[in-house]
């Protein structure tokens, strides 16, 4: 079993960068690929980036791609979410979330944290 814990949301405004960590814990950390999504209160939650376990391979959401990078530390079971260029409609909670496969769908995660919250003021 994996259980992850969202740090560094906050108040950000428009341009500004901010850096998302996912600690996790439990011996198979390291086995599992990492995703992080956001949602908007009354909205679905929304794919933003994935990582495979070794971190060879990464997905990006297309609203992101280019402002926005994914990466892990496994040694220290940690996912990062590195986000630059920051617009207001990337206001949202930010949730990392553990799945045996590298993966879009929401539903197909294993594990979740309880989620941060960004907001971007323009």
């Amino acid at each position: 079993q994996v259980q992850l814990v969202e740090s560094g949301g906050g108040l950000v405004q428009t341009g500004d960068s901010l850096t998302l960590s996912c600690a996790g814990s439990g011996r198979t950390f390291s086995s599992y690929a990492m995703g992080w999504f956001r949602q908007v209160l009354g909205k679905e939650r929304e794919f933003v980036a994935a990582i495979s376990w070794s971190g060879g391979n990464t997905i990006y959401a297309d609203s992101v791609k280019g402002r926005f990078t994914i990466s892990r530390d496994n040694a220290k079971k940690r996912v990062y979410l590195q986000m630059n260029s920051l617009k207001p409609e990337d206001t949202a909670v930010y949730y990392c979330a553990a799945n045996h496969g590298l993966v879009v769908v929401a539903d197909e995660y294993d594990y979740w944290g309880q989620g941060t919250q960004v907001t971007v003021s323009s």
